[in-house]
């Protein structure tokens, strides 16, 4: 691949120096050398369109009062108000996580059937078919949608 690579380049540069001393003598004459006509094996290409130029948008405003649950000016409230869900392990407790995947470390357990209370989800590692892991309403913990049914549509954290 290397070795094809490298031929090429040295014919096309080959090719180059030919046309130089030509068109050198020919400019200092003060004539113009005709290109030679393009022929069948050597396909013509064509400079592709100009990019159109990056859209700008305005920044972003600081949103500190919207993060702590405060309303911004001119906004209604966005304080989140937990939903409650269903555990629907059987016979195992379900694992609570610091962070939303398989990877973080358990901090508690919910037992089989219980009510926990959720703010928002997330997408986090795989569990059996879906990234959507829960965030508990009482302390940081995770837990992942496969083993618990909301009651309501949760918002994305």
């Amino acid at each position: 691949m290397i070795r094809r690579t490298v031929k090429n380049g040295l014919l096309a540069t080959v090719a180059a120096l030919a046309l130089l001393p030509a068109a050198a003598s020919a400019a200092e004459a003060g004539q113009t050398v005709p290109l030679p006509a393009p022929t069948a094996a050597a396909p013509q290409y064509a400079l592709p369109a100009p990019l159109p130029a990056p859209v700008r948008h305005a920044p972003a405003k600081h949103r500190a009062t919207h993060r702590r649950g405060l309303a911004a000016p001119g906004r209604t409230s966005t304080r989140r108000t937990p939903v409650t869900g269903r555990v629907i392990t059987h016979h195992v407790r379900l694992n609570v996580r610091s962070g939303p995947g398989t990877g973080y470390r358990v901090v508690g357990h919910r037992h089989g059937n219980r009510l926990v209370r959720l703010v928002c989800r997330t997408r986090g590692s795989r569990v059996f078919g879906t990234r959507t892991w829960y965030r508990l309403a009482h302390h940081k913990g995770y837990v992942s949608a496969r083993y618990v049914r909301g009651g309501a549509a949760l918002p994305w954290c």
